[in-house]
């Protein structure tokens, strides 16, 4: 099997090409564009500080005593620390009362504390030592090694391991119900710059769709979309361009692929603005579409519009998909993941991470709540011939669900 991650990775940072008679791919004129993000807000410490305050909230709500998380999006979202993960180990830990504390390695204090971006005590280890005991410390010092310690779910299992030998009695749990109680419930901030980096994706998708020409390859779409999205002032997350037969599989295939007319072009294309993604899919046919390829253009359409208005406040996440499927099995389609059809969850949750809890799939019990984002794409999958994947995010309001960005009308108008 291919990687999935080595290919969208390798469409996404690819040099333009200089394939003869692909000018446009080769040398991008990018002058008509202007960054869309010069009045981007980062996330600031009053909302970081907001975020533990919940956290710690939710803890005491589920009679968790700290949580403890390794570098990645949450240690971000909660202390603004940006760092990686290696055999050294880095953490926070949020206690439920007072100050988090961060871990880290002696030698790497001063970079850690340049990205750190609330208050928090600072404990080191020695090469020597077992960072894992430092962390049992300082959990010891605030009373709090005998009550349960939630896991955030990312965390790896040398520190979890380690953690219980260090503290053999003290009760570790998920800390699911205050990491995802936090992150999935979106704040007007979070929502603005994923709303920016929606904005960055629609414009390089619209700069990007005329100069499309017969004969390119995915990597040279993808390199004329990553150009694109970093003049428009978002950086490049993901670019999957899935050209006639590889767009009936959802993620690809590792063989050639050119633009050939009256084939579907698909494009699957991602960009982040200071740390909040968007995910925006299209598809198009090079050239006059079939009355096949339009119906099913419209079919998916369809199905992406059914989910949109399923999608309610209070109602399980598993019932948008539900009411996809049911739909698609009136056209013929599936059943359930079978092909031709639907072989995917309709839609994930998405913001700091372009994949987050909870998922828009069949028996997620979730109840739908306001703040919450996720993606819309029901695809249909022909294989052997084509495939059709529509994809635009939404969030839940009060009043019901609202588009980052608005689905196109038509085949024929793919872009809006």
């Amino acid at each position: 099997m291919f990687n999935r991650r080595a290919l969208l990775a390798a469409a996404a940072t690819a040099p333009l090409l200089a394939t003869p008679g692909l000018l446009r791919a080769a040398e991008p004129d990018l002058s008509d564009l202007k960054d869309l993000t010069g009045g981007a807000v980062p996330i600031g410490r009053d909302e970081r500080r907001a975020r533990i305050a919940r956290a710690q909230s939710l803890m005491k709500a589920n009679g968790i005593g700290a949580v403890l998380i390794e570098p990645g999006s949450s240690l971000i979202y909660f202390t603004g620390v940006h760092w990686w993960r290696s055999e050294r180990l880095t953490a926070a830990i949020l206690p439920v009362e007072g100050d988090p504390c961060i871990v880290t390695p002696f030698f790497e204090e001063p970079s850690v504390r340049e990205s750190l971006g609330i208050p928090a005590e600072v404990r080191v280890w020695q090469e020597h030592e077992d960072p894992l005991a430092v962390v049992a410390g300082f959990l010891k010092d605030r009373k709090l090694a005998n009550r349960p310690i939630g896991i955030e779910e990312t965390v790896r299992f040398f520190a979890v391991d380690g953690l219980r030998k260090v503290l053999p009695s003290t009760r570790l749990v998920s800390a699911n119900p205050v990491v995802r109680g936090c992150r999935m419930i979106k704040t007007a901030p979070e929502i603005a710059l994923m709303q920016l980096a929606t904005d960055v994706t629609i414009a390089a998708y619209r700069w990007t769709y005329p100069r499309i020409e017969a004969g390119m390859s995915n990597t040279d779409i993808g390199a004329l979309m990553a150009a694109a999205t970093v003049k428009l002032g978002g950086g490049v997350e993901f670019n999957l361009i899935l050209l006639g037969e590889a767009a009936a599989y959802p993620h690809g295939t590792g063989k050639p692929q050119k633009v050939v007319k009256g084939e579907v072009v698909l494009m699957d294309c991602g960009a982040n603005v200071h740390g909040y993604q968007s995910d925006v899919s299209r598809s198009f046919v090079f050239g006059d579409a079939s009355a096949e390829q339009r119906k099913v253009w419209d079919r998916m359409r369809r199905g992406q519009q059914i989910a949109f208005e399923a999608a309610r406040p209070g109602v399980p996440a598993g019932s948008v998909d539900d009411a996809v499927r049911s739909y698609y099995t009136s056209l013929g389609y599936g059943p359930d993941y079978k092909l031709p059809g639907l072989s995917h969850r309709t839609g994930h949750g998405i913001g700091m991470d372009g994949h987050e809890p909870i998922n828009l799939v069949r028996g997620e019990k979730t109840p739908l709540a306001p703040g919450m984002c996720f993606s819309n794409e029901p695809g249909i999958y022909i294989p052997g011939s084509f495939g059709i994947r529509l994809e635009d995010c939404f969030h839940m309001t009060g009043a019901g669900p609202k588009w980052f960005s608005q689905p196109p009308a038509s085949i024929e108008r793919p872009m809006g």
